[in-house]
């Protein structure tokens, strides 16, 4: 059953949402920015900043989880207009799907272009080292397959078609793009790329379902990202994504090894600065389709 109601002012309110930031900030943003666990740094770098607390913005999400700010960050990232979301909302906090991702509705109806998401994520592929920043090609949606995709309930043709193509989610360009970029900055020796699994949790994942999803070819695992980057696809949006890989999924019986949030938040720290590098970096290389860029 969908929530009560959640449908039937759905556009109206992401609508009115948008136009009531652009009331209040200037900034026209082009690219939008989704920061994951201790990596709201990112929005630190935006000059100009017109910051908004989310309890303030009418319709919005509020954000639970410790590492995440919950701000919405107007500003000029290397001279090119940018949103950045500190704090993003996710399946085991409760809100319904169609909440989590609300605000990749409002990134399209504010004009963004180019959507980057951020995430700390459990290594599966057992080259990845922690500390390592992989680029995602691909996901693989687990809740999706359970029927809670963030597509479900009527459709509004305003946002986009009916039935999306996700074998294109990540734009080939824009992984090239990071490849070279990471290149040239020296990252190559941590600078990976894979596929990411989406779970529920909150608890972390089980021994026999780390297995499990190495089997069916998933590099890395985590609860965030793909259900807005379904969204963001479905309006229309480029998408980038990365995750930083900040544990090792334990994959044996005999390891002693656990995994934390605390653990989650300090490689966070340990790689934003070059996180942030490779971000910024790749917002002032993009092609814009916009002519005031």
């Amino acid at each position: 059953s969908y929530p009560e109601g959640i449908f039937q002012y759905f556009y109206e309110d992401c609508k009115g949402t948008a136009d009531w930031l652009l009331a209040e900030t200037s900034v026209r943003p082009l690219v939008g920015i989704v920061c994951g666990s201790g990596m709201g740094g990112l929005a630190d770098m935006l000059k100009d900043q017109v910051a908004f607390n989310y309890k303030d913005i009418p319709n919005f999400p509020q954000s639970t989880v410790d590492g995440h700010a919950g701000r919405l960050v107007f500003g000029m990232l290397k001279g090119r207009p940018c949103v950045c979301m500190q704090g993003r909302f996710h399946l085991y906090e409760g809100y319904a799907i169609q909440k989590i991702t609300l605000p990749m509705r409002i990134f399209s109806l504010l004009g963004v272009e180019t959507v980057i998401l951020t995430n700390a994520a459990g290594g599966l592929n057992q080259d990845f080292k922690v500390g390592d920043i992989m680029i995602m090609k691909d996901h693989i949606n687990m809740p999706g397959f359970a029927g809670n995709n963030p597509l479900s309930g009527p459709n509004d043709d305003r946002f986009g078609v009916r039935f999306p193509c996700m074998s294109d989610a990540y734009d080939r360009e824009l992984q090239q793009l990071a490849v070279d970029v990471g290149q040239e900055l020296g990252y190559g020796n941590f600078l990976r790329e894979g596929v990411y699994c989406v779970l529920g949790g909150p608890s972390f994942e089980t021994i026999a379902e780390c297995r499990m999803l190495h089997k069916l070819g998933a590099d890395a695992v985590g609860m965030s990202t793909v259900h807005e980057v379904i969204v963001a696809r479905h309006c229309g949006m480029r998408v980038f994504a990365l995750s930083l890989i900040t544990n090792k999924a334990v994959m044996d019986y005999d390891s002693e090894e656990k995994a934390n949030h605390k653990e989650v938040l300090e490689t966070g720290q340990h790689r934003s600065i070059q996180l942030q590098k490779l971000v910024s970096t790749m917002v002032t290389r993009m092609e814009y389709n916009n002519t005031n860029a």
